[in-house]
């Protein structure tokens, strides 16, 4: 009994290593491309609000660490409305928000992957345009540097393919200035909802 009962013990502790072992391996590069909607939070400054919008997405992670990645998030520029506080369209911005960040697979199964990370954001405002009551005005929204979180889930379907879902903050205040007359910090820190395909070299 003894002898029959120590390979099934054996063969048991195999099975439940292999079924917690990481999902990934140092060295380890995961490319994505999906969409993201940013919805700025409401009330952004006192004058005028930010609208959200959609884009296209994409990262490109590296694992450091079975269980540790730096991701690089990318983006198409996005373009946002702005409006006045009674809902009249005065402007429009672009933007690109390059983020970095540390992001954390904690070892609980081997198809589907929780993650959580912290990092730093960098967005760039360009293309802005004014209409409406500001219209001939020059509108300026400087760039902004601030901290960036996400939380997601990636679901694997092959061991090189998996489809992602993720939720992001981003900590993005900007000044904006008409006509060279400061109006305010916009305070945009949105949250963004996605969902990408991933690649694993």
């Amino acid at each position: 009994m003894k002898k029959t009962l120590l390979p099934i013990a054996a063969g048991l502790a195999v099975l439940s290593y292999s079924a917690l072992a990481p999902a990934y391996e140092s060295g380890d590069w995961v490319a994505r491309v999906g969409t993201h909607y940013i919805d700025p939070k409401s009330d952004n400054n006192d004058t005028a609000d930010v609208k959200g919008a959609l884009g296209l997405t994409g990262s490109v992670s590296y694992f450091i660490a079975p269980q540790f990645a730096a991701e690089l998030l990318l983006a198409a520029p996005y373009k946002h409305d702005i409006e006045l506080k009674d809902g009249t369209e005065v402007g429009s911005t672009r933007h690109l928000p390059p983020t970095l960040s540390l992001v954390w697979y904690p070892q609980l199964d081997k198809t589907w992957h929780p993650f959580v990370g912290a990092g730093l954001n960098y967005t760039t405002f360009f293309d802005e345009s004014t209409k409406g009551p500001l219209a001939g005005t020059k509108l300026k929204l400087d760039d902004s540097f601030g901290i960036a979180a996400v939380v997601g889930l990636q679901v694997d379907f092959t061991p090189q393919w998996s489809v992602v879902v993720d939720a992001r903050y981003f900590d993005i205040d900007t000044k904006a200035k008409v006509d060279g007359t400061s109006i305010g910090t916009v305070e945009i820190d949105p949250f963004g909802y996605g969902v990408s395909v991933g690649y694993r070299f």
